[in-house]
């Protein structure tokens, strides 16, 4: 065998290799391969390598006669002669002290001399990286299940590094893994992976999915990212930043689809270290933890790059990218197929509910949608793994590969720290555990032999109660609900659960409040940032200062917070209308936003005071409405989601109709310019009176059957005494709704309604449908109900 033809045997380039050669390098090399032969003319960037071949895994194997020796071991093991600690230990030890062939080893040099020379250096720093040839497969992940080692520079280093790659085959981990799921242990090779490092110690570096990890929807990209080498990301020892990416508008250049921007604590950088210690790491500063790790340009062009791997493969892609603090320069080094949602059956659609909710004792961020009561028990090192009581929640700072084997015995995981894409929550998810990751001081709070419920069925936040909670779940099969002609859309407020809806037939969000996003995103009165220097409380200028971090101007706060906020609600219907409301806040809930008191008159009666249409004109309110403004404005014209339709509620007259649209006009809101539609709450009978006189300047109503109700029968809807008057179904109130419906349909006008009353009394759809209603509204829960009897009605 000539040179040539011995280097092909052991080694491949990455540009010689295409995804089909799985069997040869395995899936992260094949895929590194693909990557830089189909998409590198594309401007996906992938630093340059080299792969070792199977057939060199399994030459290693027979020049030091291990083979029966491995086989011999495993059998032992599974015939539990032995632990799968002293058989995990005991095959390592075969590959650790074996001798490298001389043909393998010298391709090896001679390729790392290879990638040297291109570099331009003697010792180029290479990263070391496992390629099972079972790896990536569509039903199971093998997440780092084998080891990786960073900095390695040096021929003999290099070498030292492959055989513990080769070693890393049977950690404890993986031996379970590929025990739980099938796989013969003799029939799998390792390929390693040598690729040039890049300089993300001195920049930053993370994980991406071109889907959303919790629920599956397809039409976002999720990026983590943190400072210095990605193992920390990977590894779930920090907590990242976060940001989200709408896939449908990244084709357009002007706009900057980033929905969503999350910045980590970061608490610590793993960065490049000495020959003993090729990687350390070290504490964050200040200014790093409080800063985003990626630019807007960042984001976007790692949101395309991901989308164009992702059309490229024909699948959901989980990848890995580095940027370089040097050159400044982003990088692809891992991309492979995910392997959850993929596996994922669309069609049926469950759902968990939680009652009788004990005191919050802790949150963190939602791996799943489930939710599971149970007892913790609290495991603090690995050392103590045999501790772990089966069936039991397992509350730990972190997790590791080495901690699979008790997390497969565990009915859901509380971790202190890690993202999204952090080891805990892909494995979690793979076992289909829900999770609550970066919690924070969760081995604070909790103790081992304590009762608790974890909630991940609330949104991206996840929740641990105290106790055991009520848990019923529903399993809907989507195919069973045909098209109807009322459209049936959703109430939805909270952006951090709006992706759990998006399997829904939904036509659209019928209401999306501004007043939580406020209360929960931004939490401060809008006139209090317009006028912070002036504010005399000095515990809320500092409560601003502490919300406000990373924010020069105080405004922008407000209106960065809003549209984001906003454009998740967007996205999870879009292309389909989402009428989001502007705010509605009395001036006592006002007040209760920090710095508020400052800004907000005492009313007797706050429900029929200063509130909806009448402040956004008013000079006590008109700045902080032109934040409203320019929040819709960023959100439709920067972002790009035009389906965002704008409601303005409790507008009392057609005169103070106007005034409102005025308002917005002055501030760049003007009805009908770039497709803008303003709907306006029917919720006063003022509305219902003069409805043809509204629908001049409005392009549809909505019902709110709270208010309008309340209205019509005289009935203060909070009062406990007055409870069994308030009565949506009254004959009053029907009469208004026919009424209104009724000039609707003569004037042209789109009318929908919601209000609670379809949500509460689903029966009550019927009615709507006989009236001939455009949409009906409802909660999410209540979705189902409320569509059953909109197509026995439409039947009737």
């Amino acid at each position: 065998m000539n040179d040539a033809s011995a280097h092909a045997k052991f080694v491949r380039n990455f540009e010689q290799l295409k995804r089909e050669d799985g069997p040869l390098v395995g899936g992260k090399n094949s895929s590194l391969g693909e990557m830089i032969t189909a998409l590198g003319g594309k401007g996906i960037a992938v630093p340059p390598g080299f792969a070792t071949t199977s057939s060199t895994y399994w030459h290693y194997l027979d020049v030091n006669d291990i083979r029966k020796k491995i086989t011999k071991l495993i059998e032992n093991w599974q015939l539990k002669k032995t632990t799968l600690a002293e058989t995990g230990h005991a095959v390592r030890a075969l590959f650790l002290h074996g001798n490298w062939p001389t043909d393998a080893e010298a391709a090896i040099r001679a390729a790392y001399r290879q990638l040297c020379a291109k570099a331009g250096v003697d010792d180029l720093s290479v990263a070391v990286r496992s390629s099972a040839t079972a790896e990536d497969l569509p039903d199971a992940s093998f997440a780092g299940q084998q080891e990786s080692y960073l900095n390695i520079s040096g021929e003999e280093a290099l070498l030292h590094a492959c055989r513990r790659c080769y070693a890393s085959l049977f950690t404890d981990r993986a031996i379970s893994y590929r025990q739980a799921k099938g796989f013969d242990h003799m029939s799998v090779a390792l390929s390693i992976g040598v690729q040039r490092m890049v300089r993300s110690d001195v920049g930053g570096s993370g994980v991406m999915f071109s889907i959303d990890t919790e629920t599956g929807f397809d039409k976002v990209i999720l990026i983590n990212a943190a400072w210095g080498l990605g193992e920390n990301v990977v590894q779930g020892t920090v907590n990242p930043d976060e940001y989200q990416v709408f896939k449908p508008l990244l084709a357009d250049q002007s706009l900057v689809p980033i929905i969503e921007k999350k910045r980590g604590e970061k608490g610590m950088k793993m960065v490049l270290g000495g020959t003993e210690t090729p990687t350390r790491n070290l504490p964050t500063s200040k200014s790093e933890q409080a800063s985003f790790v990626l630019n807007d340009g960042e984001i976007l062009q790692l949101g395309r790059w991901a989308c164009t791997i992702e059309t490229h493969y024909g699948c959901a892609m989980d990848m890995e990218w580095a940027k370089d603090g040097i050159t400044g320069e982003l990088f692809i080094v891992q991309a492979r197929p995910e392997t959850v949602h993929s596996r994922s059956h669309a069609a049926i659609f469950k759902t968990y509910k939680v009652g009788k909710k004990g005191r919050l004792l802790t949150t963190g961020l939602s791996v799943g949608d489930a939710a599971v009561s149970g007892r913790v028990c609290l495991i603090e090192t690995a050392r103590d793994i045999d501790k772990f009581i089966d069936g039991s929640i397992l509350v730990t700072e972190t997790t590791d590969p080495d901690w699979v084997p008790i997390m497969k015995r565990a009915v859901a995981i509380i971790t202190d720290h890690g993202g999204r894409t952090s080891h805990a929550a892909i494995i979690s998810r793979e076992l289909g555990l829900p999770a609550i990751v970066g919690a924070g001081n969760a081995t604070y709070i909790l103790h081992t032999g304590q009762d608790v419920t974890v909630s991940c069925a609330e949104g991206d936040n996840g929740f641990v109660y105290e106790g055991s909670s009520e848990i019923t779940t529903e399993s809907v099969d989507l195919t069973e609900f045909p098209e109807t002609r009322t459209k049936i859309m959703l109430n939805l407020a909270n952006p951090a659960a709006a992706f759990r809806w998006w399997r829904l037939p939904a036509d659209g969000i019928g209401l999306a409040r501004m007043e939580f996003v406020v209360t929960n995103a931004i939490q401060v009165h809008p006139m209090a940032l317009v006028h912070f220097d002036q504010l005399r409380d000095a515990k809320a200028k500092e409560d601003i200062r502490r919300l406000t971090t990373g924010y020069d101007n105080k405004p922008e706060y407000f209106v960065d917070k809003l549209s984001h906020g906003f454009a998740s609600l967007c996205a999870a219907v879009y292309p389909k209308p989402a009428i989001i409301r502007m705010s509605d806040f009395k001036t006592n809930e006002y007040a209760r936003l920090v710095g508020g008191r400052e800004f907000e008159p005492d009313e007797e009666n706050p429900m029929l005071g200063f509130r909806g249409a009448s402040r956004y004109y008013s000079a006590h309110y008109k700045e902080g409405f032109a934040l409203e403004c320019l929040a819709i404005k960023r959100l439709r014209e920067r972002m790009g989601f035009r389906n965002a339709i704008v409601m303005i509620p409790f507008c009392r007259t057609v005169g103070e109709a106007k005034k409102v649209l005025d308002a917005m006009a002055e501030n760049g809101l003007r009805r009908g310019e770039n497709g803008l539609q303003v709907y306006v709450m029917c919720e006063i009978p003022s509305n219902v009176i003069l409805a043809a006189d509204f629908m001049e300047y409005f392009d549809g109503f909505s019902i709110g059957s709270n208010d309008l109700t309340q209205l019509t029968l005289g009935v203060d809807r909070d009062s406990g005494e007055l409870a069994d008057l308030f009565d949506e179904q009254d004959k009053a109130v029907k009469w208004m709704l026919q009424q209104v419906i009724q000039v609707a349909k003569q004037k042209g006008c789109k009318i929908g309604i919601c209000g609670q009353a379809p949500s509460n009394h689903p029966e009550f759809a019927r009615f709507l449908v006989q009236c001939k209603i455009d949409s009906i509204s409802v909660s999410p829960d209540s979705f189902f109900a409320v569509k059953r009897h909109v197509v026995a009605g439409e039947n009737t």
